[in-house]
């Protein structure tokens, strides 16, 4: 009795339902929504417009499936009698009490993309794109998650040379601009004591964390390093010389060439000579300008001073210089004294001691045969990408605004109460943003996951396994850390990336570049992407993976080794490391 009551109760309701729908009244209101449908979709059609840029070969969209989160509960499907080239998907975070108003979130990330733009370019393109927008420079609020890259490359060159006959650079207690303030505002006896404390030798500034959140000696070990590399007389005739070109035998890809690097500086440290690094094919292109055409000082400070590498390069030039072994070439060492040499002994032997924080397969690994080379080169992998040069800084600002750019804007706009872009305008600095606030790394929403598939061709070296499984070591560290629900994907397999829509509970960030469909060996692979993109968009995803606040990968893997060593010597021993499979030498 009880259904058939319901079944009535359902056709009453279907008839009114009906009779409803064809009153003109009732028809008038849903042409008027779906109109203003229509002309929504246009209007953000037209902002989003200026989101769309491409830098360093890597193009991004301000709205992309390929770089925002994947989340089936925000996607939206705007169809106004023509189809969408690819369901367009944005996430915007609603909290409880709060509103956001998505044509304000899009005209500040766009506002936004166009100053980015003009930095990238180094022009000014600002103008006709902003009186376009509606908006001025000045009304723009600054923007969290990207970084003043001109001003943080001046900062690091003056943290990466001496000043005068100082034994080290200004490495005080002091971080950032802060140091400029106080050195200048000391009195003589202030200005002493720092003096005292320079020449004492503080530690390197590029070392973040305390010493238990490092492997161990790593602000020594650091800071010895770069003594060792920047003698303060390159020109002393005791002094020798290692000169080598980066490997560009086919087959060896970034990760390869920088533990071969690795390799060729515990030589260096150990027969007491200065690295040069010369010929480096991957920044042989049109996006690394000038001098850092062809060299490793296009995307981090070089190896040593500006005078030893004149002095090396002069020395090459002379006879009696590689007779008596004032200078020696890549080619005066062996495969197996570069790639598995002694590790430096300067320091004694801290891998003996290291703690164990990585498992594999579900066992925690305490002890392995190549304590040594893991330790070392993760220090050497420190040094060498110690500081970012402006180019780098720059791929990094377009990758986060690609990412990160509409949570920030609805971030921003939300401390701004709605008022924007009426009656808010840019403050001058303040002191304190100037010299304290300016230090603080550019924002990324936390926490977030790094995770680094490698398949294809990499089945000759390691044991390869699916997507799957890296899940399942992303959902272990959520079950622990239940906040955690962001991953940033980096991945040569297009399958990969079509598996994450798999996984809706998971939002998804990953740089939007062609990827491998198939079998297809990686050299062929990056031959069709380019130089320029084969090497930006994987140096980015490496820096991205170091940054965060947690890492999945394959130390079977090179490069999922080298993240590891970089994880290691920048704060992030204690999140640990759950790889897949083993290094293969282990």
């Amino acid at each position: 009795m009880e259904a058939e009551d319901v079944k009535g109760l359902e056709k009453i309701l279907s008839l009114r339902a009906l009779q409803m729908s064809s009153s003109f009244p009732c028809q008038i209101c849903v042409v008027g929504f779906l109109c203003g449908v229509c002309l929504t979709s246009l209007f953000l059609a037209a902002l989003t417009s200026f989101g769309t840029f491409e830098v360093g070969g890597i193009s991004f969209s301000s709205i992309s499936t390929a770089i925002l989160p994947w989340n089936s509960s925000s996607q939206i499907i705007i169809d106004c009698g023509s189809k969408p080239k690819a369901v367009e998907k944005h996430v915007l975070l609603q909290k409880k009490g709060e509103c956001c108003d998505i044509e304000k979130v899009l005209l500040l990330h766009s506002a936004w993309s166009v100053l980015l733009n003009g930095s990238v370019e180094g022009k000014d393109i600002e103008g006709d794109s902003l009186k376009n927008l509606g908006v001025s420079r000045s009304s723009i609020p600054k923007a969290p998650h990207l970084e003043n890259c001109k001003l943080r490359a001046e900062v690091n060159e003056r943290l990466d040379r001496r000043v005068g006959n100082e034994i080290f650079p200004p490495w005080t207690i002091w971080r950032g601009l802060l140091d400029n303030y106080s050195a200048a505002t000391m009195d003589e006896q202030l200005k002493h004591l720092r003096h005292q404390d320079i020449s004492e030798g503080a530690y390197p500034p590029w070392i973040v964390g305390s010493d238990e959140e490092n492997y161990p000696l790593t602000r020594k070990v650091q800071r010895d390093i770069w003594l060792h590399q920047h003698p303060q007389n390159c020109r002393d005739p005791q002094l020798k010389f290692l000169v080598a070109d980066w490997e560009r035998l086919p087959g060896f890809g970034i990760g390869a060439q920088i533990a071969g690097m690795c390799g060729l500086l515990a030589i260096a440290i150990t027969e007491k000579r200065v690295l040069v690094t010369n010929y480096y094919n991957r920044a042989d292109h049109d996006g690394c300008k000038g001098p850092s055409r062809s060299s490793w000082s296009c995307y981090f400070f070089p190896e040593t001073s500006q005078e030893c590498r004149d002095r090396a390069f002069e020395l090459m030039q002379q006879k009696e210089a590689w007779e008596t072994g004032t200078i020696m070439g890549k080619d005066n060492y062996t495969s197996k004294e570069i790639w598995s040499g002694r590790t430096p002994r300067d320091w004694g032997s801290p891998w003996s001691y290291l703690q164990p924080t990585t498992e594999i397969n579900g066992s925690f690994v305490a002890f392995h045969r190549k304590m040594d080379r893991r330790w070392w080169r993760a220090q050497a992998v420190r040094y060498l990408m110690r500081f970012q040069t402006e180019y780098t800084c720059q791929l990094m600002n377009v990758a986060r605004h690609a990412a990160f750019g509409r949570e920030a804007a609805e971030m921003v706009l939300t401390s701004y109460g709605g008022e924007w872009p009426k009656v808010v305008s840019r403050q001058p600095m303040s002191v304190l943003e100037k010299y304290v606030w300016s230090s603080h790394k550019p924002w990324i929403p936390r926490p977030i996951l790094s995770v680094h598939v490698r398949m294809g061709d990499k089945a000759c070296e390691m044991k390869v396994v699916g997507f799957e499984e890296y899940m399942n070591l992303a959902e272990r560290i959520r079950k622990r850390f239940p906040q955690l629900n962001r991953i940033w994907l980096s991945t040569e397999m297009q399958e990969v990336i079509n598996k994450t829509k798999l996984y809706p509970h998971w939002e998804f960030y990953f740089t939007k570049v062609k990827r491998q469909v198939g079998n297809m060996t990686m050299a062929v692979y990056e031959t069709s992407l380019g130089r320029k993109t084969s090497t930006n968009y994987p140096l980015v995803n490496f820096l991205m993976a170091s940054e965060a606040d947690f890492f999945v990968g394959a130390l079977g893997s090179t490069w999922c080794f080298l993240i590891d060593g970089m994880r290691n010597t920048g704060g992030r021993v204690m999140a640990g490391y759950l790889s897949v499979n083993k290094d293969r030498f282990w």
